[in-house]
Protein backbone atom coordinates (compact mmCIF):
# COMPACT_ATOMS: atom_id res chain seq x y z
CA UNK A 1 0.00 0.00 0.00
CA UNK A 2 1.45 3.29 -1.06
CA UNK A 3 0.14 6.02 1.66
CA UNK A 4 2.13 8.89 -0.49
CA UNK A 5 -1.13 9.24 -2.40
CA UNK A 6 -3.21 10.53 0.44
CA UNK A 7 -0.08 13.89 0.41
CA UNK A 8 -1.90 15.34 -2.36
CA UNK A 9 -4.74 17.89 -1.91
CA UNK A 10 -5.27 18.14 -5.85
CA UNK A 11 -6.96 14.67 -5.72
CA UNK A 12 -9.28 14.38 -2.67
CA UNK A 13 -10.03 10.53 -3.49
CA UNK A 14 -6.63 9.57 -3.58
CA UNK A 15 -5.55 6.17 -4.85
CA UNK A 16 -5.66 3.65 -2.00
CA UNK A 17 -5.19 -0.26 -2.52
CA UNK A 18 -6.10 -2.16 0.09
CA UNK A 19 -10.13 -3.01 1.08
CA UNK A 20 -11.87 -0.98 3.78
CA UNK A 21 -11.94 -3.72 6.29
CA UNK A 22 -8.40 -4.22 6.20
CA UNK A 23 -7.69 -0.87 8.13
CA UNK A 24 -7.86 -2.75 11.65
CA UNK A 25 -4.83 -4.70 10.72
CA UNK A 26 -2.51 -1.83 9.55
CA UNK A 27 0.36 -1.74 11.29
CA UNK A 28 0.89 1.13 13.48
CA UNK A 29 3.10 3.37 11.48
CA UNK A 30 0.69 2.71 8.90
CA UNK A 31 -2.16 4.07 10.97
CA UNK A 32 0.33 7.28 12.04
CA UNK A 33 0.85 8.34 7.98
CA UNK A 34 -2.65 8.40 7.76
CA UNK A 35 -3.24 10.79 10.36
CA UNK A 36 -0.20 12.65 10.22
CA UNK A 37 -1.83 13.10 6.27
CA UNK A 38 -4.93 14.26 8.21
CA UNK A 39 -3.29 16.56 10.49
CA UNK A 40 -0.89 18.30 7.47
CA UNK A 41 -4.49 18.83 5.34
CA UNK A 42 -5.81 20.78 7.92
CA UNK A 43 -9.29 19.00 8.53
CA UNK A 44 -11.75 21.42 9.60
CA UNK A 45 -11.99 20.87 13.73
CA UNK A 46 -12.96 23.26 16.55
CA UNK A 47 -12.40 23.16 19.85
CA UNK A 48 -16.11 23.17 22.09
CA UNK A 49 -14.04 24.87 24.78
CA UNK A 50 -15.76 23.22 27.75
CA UNK A 51 -17.92 24.93 29.83
CA UNK A 52 -17.91 27.96 27.89
CA UNK A 53 -20.21 27.74 25.31
CA UNK A 54 -23.98 28.18 24.20
CA UNK A 55 -25.99 26.04 22.67
CA UNK A 56 -28.10 27.23 20.58
CA UNK A 57 -27.84 26.27 16.53
CA UNK A 58 -25.80 23.54 17.62
CA UNK A 59 -27.31 20.21 15.53
CA UNK A 60 -26.11 16.43 15.23
CA UNK A 61 -26.97 15.47 11.28
CA UNK A 62 -26.85 12.04 10.70
CA UNK A 63 -27.18 10.21 7.34
CA UNK A 64 -27.65 6.94 6.16
CA UNK A 65 -27.60 4.73 3.21
CA UNK A 66 -30.77 2.88 1.62
CA UNK A 67 -30.94 -0.14 3.47
CA UNK A 68 -27.76 0.26 5.47
CA UNK A 69 -25.99 -1.19 2.55
CA UNK A 70 -22.11 -0.36 2.49
CA UNK A 71 -22.05 2.07 -0.67
CA UNK A 72 -19.69 5.00 1.29
CA UNK A 73 -17.47 2.00 2.67
CA UNK A 74 -17.06 0.31 -0.55
CA UNK A 75 -12.87 1.47 -0.71
CA UNK A 76 -11.36 3.62 1.68
CA UNK A 77 -10.82 5.94 -1.59
CA UNK A 78 -14.12 6.54 -1.28
CA UNK A 79 -14.51 7.20 2.67
CA UNK A 80 -11.39 9.78 2.10
CA UNK A 81 -13.62 11.43 -0.63
CA UNK A 82 -17.04 11.62 1.61
CA UNK A 83 -15.38 13.00 4.44
CA UNK A 84 -13.73 15.57 2.44
CA UNK A 85 -16.66 16.20 0.53
CA UNK A 86 -18.63 16.93 3.72
CA UNK A 87 -16.14 18.66 5.74
CA UNK A 88 -15.97 21.32 2.54
CA UNK A 89 -19.79 21.70 2.14
CA UNK A 90 -19.80 22.24 5.95
CA UNK A 91 -17.28 24.75 5.47
CA UNK A 92 -18.63 26.46 2.51
CA UNK A 93 -21.64 26.76 4.32
CA UNK A 94 -20.17 28.25 7.51
CA UNK A 95 -20.57 25.59 9.68
CA UNK A 96 -18.60 24.82 12.54
CA UNK A 97 -17.83 21.33 12.94
CA UNK A 98 -17.53 20.12 16.72
CA UNK A 99 -16.96 16.43 15.79
CA UNK A 100 -17.60 14.03 12.84
CA UNK A 101 -16.88 10.49 11.92
CA UNK A 102 -17.81 8.66 8.53
CA UNK A 103 -18.50 4.99 8.41
CA UNK A 104 -19.42 2.60 6.01
CA UNK A 105 -23.23 3.05 5.81
CA UNK A 106 -23.66 6.39 7.39
CA UNK A 107 -21.89 9.56 9.21
CA UNK A 108 -22.63 11.43 11.39
CA UNK A 109 -21.89 15.60 12.33
CA UNK A 110 -22.03 17.22 15.17
CA UNK A 111 -22.34 21.03 13.83
CA UNK A 112 -23.21 24.59 14.20
CA UNK A 113 -25.26 26.04 11.87
CA UNK A 114 -28.08 28.98 12.06
CA UNK A 115 -29.72 28.02 9.31
CA UNK A 116 -30.51 23.93 9.48
CA UNK A 117 -33.33 23.78 7.54
CA UNK A 118 -31.17 24.92 4.10
CA UNK A 119 -28.34 23.05 5.52
CA UNK A 120 -30.60 20.07 5.71
CA UNK A 121 -31.22 21.33 2.00
CA UNK A 122 -28.42 21.59 0.11
CA UNK A 123 -27.06 18.28 2.11
CA UNK A 124 -29.84 16.42 0.22
CA UNK A 125 -28.25 18.24 -3.35
CA UNK A 126 -24.70 16.76 -2.10
CA UNK A 127 -26.07 13.56 -1.81
CA UNK A 128 -27.33 13.75 -5.26
CA UNK A 129 -24.27 14.54 -6.80
CA UNK A 130 -22.49 11.84 -4.76
CA UNK A 131 -24.85 9.11 -5.90
CA UNK A 132 -24.88 10.03 -9.46
CA UNK A 133 -20.53 9.83 -8.60
CA UNK A 134 -20.41 6.46 -7.18
CA UNK A 135 -23.10 4.77 -9.56
CA UNK A 136 -21.35 5.66 -12.65
CA UNK A 137 -18.11 4.25 -10.62
CA UNK A 138 -19.88 1.12 -9.53
CA UNK A 139 -21.56 1.11 -13.05
CA UNK A 140 -25.03 0.96 -10.97
CA UNK A 141 -26.92 3.45 -12.45
CA UNK A 142 -30.38 4.74 -10.84
CA UNK A 143 -29.43 2.83 -7.41
CA UNK A 144 -30.51 4.43 -4.78
CA UNK A 145 -27.89 5.15 -2.65
CA UNK A 146 -29.27 7.51 0.41
CA UNK A 147 -32.03 6.79 3.04
CA UNK A 148 -32.23 10.02 4.47
CA UNK A 149 -30.70 12.15 6.89
CA UNK A 150 -32.10 14.03 9.83
CA UNK A 151 -31.12 16.59 12.58
CA UNK A 152 -30.94 16.42 16.00
CA UNK A 153 -30.89 20.10 17.94
CA UNK A 154 -28.60 19.85 21.13
CA UNK A 155 -30.32 20.87 23.81
CA UNK A 156 -27.85 21.14 26.47
CA UNK A 157 -24.28 21.15 27.54
CA UNK A 158 -24.95 17.58 29.06
CA UNK A 159 -26.41 16.78 25.20
CA UNK A 160 -23.61 18.41 23.38
CA UNK A 161 -21.05 16.52 25.36
CA UNK A 162 -22.37 13.38 25.03
CA UNK A 163 -23.06 13.70 21.46
CA UNK A 164 -19.67 14.62 21.14
CA UNK A 165 -18.63 11.22 22.51
CA UNK A 166 -20.99 9.33 20.87
CA UNK A 167 -19.82 10.57 17.60
CA UNK A 168 -15.97 9.82 18.37
CA UNK A 169 -17.30 6.43 19.80
CA UNK A 170 -19.42 4.86 16.68
CA UNK A 171 -16.54 3.08 15.44
CA UNK A 172 -15.83 1.69 18.29
CA UNK A 173 -19.81 1.11 19.41
CA UNK A 174 -19.93 -0.96 15.34
CA UNK A 175 -16.70 -3.16 16.18
CA UNK A 176 -14.71 -1.50 13.57
CA UNK A 177 -12.15 -0.95 15.76
CA UNK A 178 -11.09 -0.82 19.82
CA UNK A 179 -9.87 2.53 20.03
CA UNK A 180 -11.32 5.66 19.09
CA UNK A 181 -8.17 7.03 17.44
CA UNK A 182 -7.38 3.65 15.50
CA UNK A 183 -10.28 5.10 12.70
CA UNK A 184 -9.27 7.55 10.62
CA UNK A 185 -12.51 9.15 9.29
CA UNK A 186 -13.30 10.65 12.44
CA UNK A 187 -12.83 13.59 14.32
CA UNK A 188 -11.24 11.60 17.44
CA UNK A 189 -7.54 12.05 17.10
CA UNK A 190 -7.94 15.84 16.18
CA UNK A 191 -9.97 16.08 19.49
CA UNK A 192 -7.56 14.02 21.79
CA UNK A 193 -4.34 15.88 20.47
CA UNK A 194 -6.64 19.24 21.34
CA UNK A 195 -8.03 19.04 24.06
CA UNK A 196 -5.46 16.26 25.93
CA UNK A 197 -6.16 12.59 27.03
CA UNK A 198 -6.82 13.55 30.69
CA UNK A 199 -9.34 16.37 29.59
CA UNK A 200 -10.93 13.85 27.04
CA UNK A 201 -11.72 11.42 29.66
CA UNK A 202 -13.33 13.52 32.29
CA UNK A 203 -15.33 14.74 29.35
CA UNK A 204 -16.48 11.25 28.85
CA UNK A 205 -16.34 10.11 32.60
CA UNK A 206 -19.07 13.50 33.33
CA UNK A 207 -21.12 12.79 30.17
CA UNK A 208 -21.59 9.16 29.83
CA UNK A 209 -23.58 7.30 27.28
CA UNK A 210 -25.68 4.99 28.81
CA UNK A 211 -28.51 4.33 25.94
CA UNK A 212 -27.86 6.91 23.68
CA UNK A 213 -28.54 6.19 20.04
CA UNK A 214 -30.51 2.46 21.00
CA UNK A 215 -33.11 3.62 18.96
CA UNK A 216 -32.04 5.33 15.97
CA UNK A 217 -28.47 4.58 15.34
CA UNK A 218 -27.51 3.00 12.19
Amino acid sequence: MELHAWNSMRNPCPSIQFNMYDYRNLSPQMRNEVLEWRKRNGLPWHSPAHGQMGFSDKYLVTAACFEHKRHIGISPDRMNCCEKTLLDFCLEFGSEVFAWCILPNHYHLLIQCALIKTFCKYLGKLHGRLSRQWNKEDDEPGRKVWYRSFDREIRSERHFYASLNYVHHNPVHHKYVESWVDWPWSSAAIYLEKVGREEAEKIWREYPLFDYGKKWDL
